[in-house]
C-alpha cells in the first residue's frame, strides 16, 4: 500500500471523501483524484484536501485504486465501464447500501475479480465534502459480499487498508445483506422521513416545532436530513425487502393505534416493555464489537 499510488475517487461526498481522508493519512504519498457530476463538489474536495487533483474517465486507466462512491442507481452504470477501462492490477471498491444488484451486473465481466462488493456502516445524515472528515470509519462494521469471487490479492490490498483504517469486516451474501439492511437501515430513513413529513404537515408555525422539539425528537427525525439522491435509489433497488420490512412496521403501528382506540393501556404497558428488551440485545452487540475490535 506504500508508494505513490494512484487513488481514484468516483463520488465525492461523505463516504468517498472520508475513505479518501483515512486512505490519505495511511499512505501520504498516494496521488488521489476526483470525479464528481457536481463541479462545487470538486472544488471543494481540492480545497479540503481531499484529492489532489480533477481526473477524467480516461485517466481511470491509470489508476490503482478506484472508490466507487455514488448512488446506487448510479452505480450499476459505471461500475461495468469501469472495470473496461482499468489494470490488471487495479482494486476498485464500491461503498453502496445495496449489493444484490451490483453484484449480478458485473457477475460475468472479464474484471470481475478486480471489484469488491464492499458496504462500509457507517456515516451521517449530512452529504457532500464538507460532510467528510478523518476517522468516520474507525470501529464500524463494513459487510463484504461476494468474496470469493475477488482475486486474492486484490483482496488482501483492500483488507489491509480496512484493517489500518480500523474497521470491523463481516461477510455476507449480497441478498442477505439487502434483506437484513432493509430493516436496521433503510426502515429507519422511511420511518424519519414520514415523522418529519408528519410533523411539519400538522405544524406549520415551523418556530414551534423547534422551540418545543426535544433530544428525543431530534434523534428519531435526524436521518430525514439525509440526501434524497442518494436514498430513494436505495429504495428503489432493494425495493422487495423494504416493502416487507414496512409492512411489518405498519402493522405494528395498527396494532399499536388499536390499542390506544380500545383503551387498552395494559396492553399498551406491556408492548413497550417487551421491545425494551432491545436495549440488551444492543448492549450485547456493542460488547461482542468491543471484544472483537481489531481482529
Amino acid at each position: 500500500m506504500e508508494g505513490e499510488e494512484k487513488v481514484f475517487i468516483i463520488g465525492l461526498g461523505l463516504i468517498g471523501g472520508s475513505l479518501a481522508l483515512d486512505f490519505r493519512k495511511q499512505n501520504e504519498q498516494a496521488v488521489f483524484f476526483g470525479i464528481d457530476t457536481d463541479e462545487n463538489h470538486v472544488k471543494e474536495a481540492l480545497e479540503r484536501g481531499i484529492i489532489d487533483r480533477q481526473a477524467d474517465w480516461k485517466q481511470v486507466s491509470e489508476a490503482d485504486w478506484v472508490v466507487l462512491a455514488i448512488p446506487v442507481d448510479k452505480a450499476v452504470d459505471v461500475l461495468p465501464e469501469v472495470l473496461d477501462r482499468i489494470n490488471e492490477n487495479t482494486v476498485v471498491l464500491d461503498v453502496g447500501s445495496t449489493k444484490e444488484q451490483i453484484c449480478k451486473v458485473v457477475e460475468n465481466h472479464p474484471k470481475r475479480r478486480n471489484f469488491i462488493a464492499t458496504h462500509p456502516i457507517a456515516g451521517t445524515e449530512f452529504s457532500g465534502p464538507s460532510a467528510a472528515f478523518e476517522g468516520l470509519f474507525e470501529g464500524k462494521t463494513n459487510i463484504i459480499c461476494e468474496i470469493e469471487k475477488t482475486a486474492f490479492g486484490i483482496q488482501e490490498k483492500a483488507l489491509q487498508l480496512f484493517k489500518k483504517i480500523k474497521m470491523r469486516i463481516r461477510y455476507m451474501d449480497p441478498k442477505a445483506h439487502d434483506k437484513h439492511i432493509a430493516y436496521v437501515s433503510h426502515l429507519s430513513h422511511i420511518s424519519s422521513f414520514m415523522l418529519g413529513k408528519t410533523v411539519i404537515a400538522e405544524e406549520q408555525n415551523e418556530r414551534d416545532i423547534f422551540d418545543m422539539a426535544g433530544s428525543g425528537f431530534e434523534s428519531t427525525v435526524r436521518l430525514a436530513k439525509s440526501s434524497p439522491a442518494m436514498w430513494a435509489p436505495i429504495f428503489e433497488q432493494n425495493k422487495t425487502m423494504v416493502l416487507k420490512s414496512l409492512s411489518e412496521y405498519i402493522e405494528n403501528l395498527n396494532h399499536f393505534k388499536t390499542l390506544l382506540e380500545t383503551d387498552d393501556y395494559d396492553s399498551v404497558y406491556a408492548e413497550m416493555e417487551q421491545t425494551n428488551r432491545i436495549k440488551e440485545i444492543l448492549k450485547g452487540i456493542h460488547l461482542k464489537k468491543e471484544l472483537s475490535y481489531g481482529e
